[in-house]
């Protein structure tokens, strides 16, 4: 991995290796916080100032829209759940963004937790809880949950994507069902009014998607970092005010993890604001997304992800070795069939 010539030419790559990531999607997530702040941690140094409450005191003609988001609590981050871990590019940007300094050790007492999950082992993280386990399982909810002592999570990111096969049409019903495993256990995690972040494929049936989001969060948009390549069609579905979107959150809490979707949300699949409801597609705002504020960007934010840029003589025949190299990568059973067929 790593050793095709684009990839040395890859901005994000070589510089996700100097920096010590895992992966360079730890760049995706950077710049979604930037735009986003997903952490709550600019909404609170605001509140700290008394900024927030200055610009709170302007007299402007308040929507219905923008009263019921002033309703909205305006949560810190405190407990993260980051699915489909691995190898651990998003969970170490987490741990950055929550550590001491930066994050909720500077304003509250309160020690943050991290939850990192997914099937394929992952290397250990400094003051993160890994689990093994399937997303589609009542039992890794619960393990979850134990680990945020009976708490639940002001923000779940899921980076997960299925093996692509090349066939679109399959790959993004493929995806799909991934990203609903993925809110279906988030139901089960997030607090009232939390985030959730999670990879989405722009396809022509992504319309319904955002329909059935929007029946759980009160804000749904879609973001494009600029280290995501352009020739890809994966973007990122940012949902915020869980529980504040058409259902309440008395009707978002919980859904049935094992066995699919109960009757009330109308079968397996999806959700429906009633029983029998036909699911109409929407549009969602799309956002190009680069800010890195209060990160060493190196000017990222001006720079193409497609691009190939020229490499130094010395960097080029410099190969550096990943930060956490596969632990039992898909590929092992066949390197060890070529290994014996090589012996013998």
């Amino acid at each position: 991995m790593g050793r095709l010539s684009r990839d040395k030419r890859d901005v994000f790559y070589r510089r996700a290796k100097e920096l010590g990531y895992r992966a360079r999607s730890a760049f995706k997530l950077l710049q979604i916080d930037g735009e986003f702040d997903l952490f709550g941690l600019k909404c609170h140094e605001q509140e700290v100032d008394g900024s927030a409450r200055d610009e709170g005191s302007a007299k402007t003609e308040m929507t219905a829209d923008d009263k019921q988001r002033m309703q909205r609590p305006k949560l810190l981050v405190k407990r993260a759940v980051d699915l489909c871990a691995a190898p651990g590019g998003w969970t170490q940007v987490i741990v950055e963004r929550l550590s001491s300094g930066d994050g909720v050790e500077s304003y509250t007492r309160d020690v943050p937790k991290i939850v990192a999950v997914d099937l394929w082992p992952m290397e250990p993280l400094d003051g993160v809880d890994i689990i093994r386990g399937d997303i589609t399982s009542l039992d890794t909810a619960r393990q979850i949950i134990d680990c945020f002592e009976g708490g639940r999570a002001e923000l779940v990111v899921c980076d997960g994507a299925p093996d692509v096969t090349g066939l679109h049409a399959f790959d993004s019903y493929i995806q799909h069902q991934l990203l609903m495993a993925a809110i279906n256990i988030t139901t089960h995690l997030l607090c009232c009014g939390g985030t959730f972040v999670a990879k989405i494929f722009r396809t022509r049936e992504v319309g319904l998607m955002y329909t059935q989001l929007q029946l759980l969060f009160e804000d749904v948009q879609v973001a494009k970092p600029t280290a995501s390549r352009n020739a890809s069609v994966e973007s990122f579905v940012v949902c915020r005010g869980f529980g504040y979107g058409k259902l309440g959150i008395d009707k978002c809490l919980d859904l049935p993890l094992e066995g699919g979707w109960d009757e009330e949300f109308s079968g397996v699949g999806g959700l429906r604001e009633y029983p029998g409801q036909k699911v109409e597609p929407s549009v969602v705002p799309f956002v190009s997304c680069a800010k890195l504020d209060g990160v060493d960007s190196g000017g990222f934010e001006f720079l193409d992800a497609d691009k190939s840029y020229p490499v130094g003589v010395d960097k080029a025949k410099t190969v550096l070795a990943p930060w956490a190299p596969p632990i039992q990568p898909p590929y092992e059973m066949a390197k060890m069939k070529e290994s014996k067929s090589v012996k013998s």
